[in-house]
């Protein structure tokens, strides 16, 4: 384990609802051992190796030294210890929980991450499509309504952009969306059907949409699973109206990304969307 690196001064923020979110956010799919490796199906179990306790809290305490104020993880059995192991050594890090809505108790999750300390909550990218494809941007809605009763902030999101679109055509107002997004500018990325690499269709039509709506817009999968270079993709995703970027880090990535995303919101003067947090 390398030494902790001194505190660095803090990364620019913004806000969502009450809270302070630092514009480059830790993700989680690779602590969780979710790597969309493409073809390459050893790549998955090998993060659940690398990624130990101990390792993943190392990541996480990068993550702060780089000025990062929040993490967005998942809620399950490795990530509920991992938490509170985290935390019981100082943190530094807000948590906000990706939840999925089960059958049987379908709060369950939400409940859980809020016990654990979690400072706010958002249905996963795959329900919200779901809840697009069937009809029930209603359920997205309740799911909003109950995460706010308990005190935080609550979000939606969704890989396809007729999520975001229902949600706006209903006026659902979330404290904020997740939504997908890249260039598309990458060998594996289409056309479909896709490989478990491709989560933007349609650039875009995102980045146009996006343009005109007044919620804070978290942008996730903007280096396509490690295809784009942080460099492009930073550039690319604060420069087209992004608020905010959620991006999974190995331990040794995190000074580098830290510095690059420094660079990107520099330079992103000319965007067509106004800073909406």
């Amino acid at each position: 384990t390398a030494p902790a690196a001194p505190p660095a001064a803090q990364f620019p923020t913004g806000r969502i609802g009450k809270l302070a979110v630092s514009r480059l956010i830790c993700g989680g799919n690779l602590i969780s051992g979710f790597a969309h490796s493409r073809d390459l199906i050893y790549v998955s179990p090998l993060l659940k190796h690398y990624f130990t306790d101990e390792k993943v809290i190392e990541t996480l305490g990068r993550c702060a030294a780089g000025g990062l104020n929040t993490m967005i993880l998942r809620v399950d059995a490795d990530t509920l210890r991992i938490v509170t192991k985290f935390c019981a050594q100082g943190g530094g890090l807000q948590w906000i929980a990706q939840v999925k809505l089960p059958s049987g108790d379908r709060w369950a999750e939400i409940r859980q991450a809020l016990d654990a300390g979690a400072v706010g909550c958002y249905v996963h990218g795959g329900v919200g499509d779901s809840c697009a494809a069937e009809g029930r941007i209603d359920l997205l809605g309740e799911a909003v309504d109950f995460i706010r009763r308990q005190g935080v902030v609550a979000g939606i999101a969704g890989h396809n952009l007729a999520v975001h679109q229902a949600c706006e055509q209903a006026r659902l107002q979330p404290d904020f969306y997740m939504k997908t997004f890249n260039s598309k500018r990458y060998w594996s990325a289409g056309p479909m059907p896709r490989n478990d690499s491709v989560w933007e269709e349609t650039p875009e039509e995102t980045r146009n949409f996006m343009a005109d709506v007044n919620i804070p817009w978290i942008a996730y999968k903007v280096l396509g699973a490690g295809a784009i270079h942080p460099e492009q993709g930073f550039r690319y995703a604060y420069e087209s109206g992004a608020d905010f970027l959620c991006v999974g880090m190995f331990d040794f990535q995190v000074a580098e990304n830290v510095e690059i995303a420094r660079r990107a919101l520099a330079a992103a003067r000319a965007r067509p969307r106004a800073w909406c947090a």
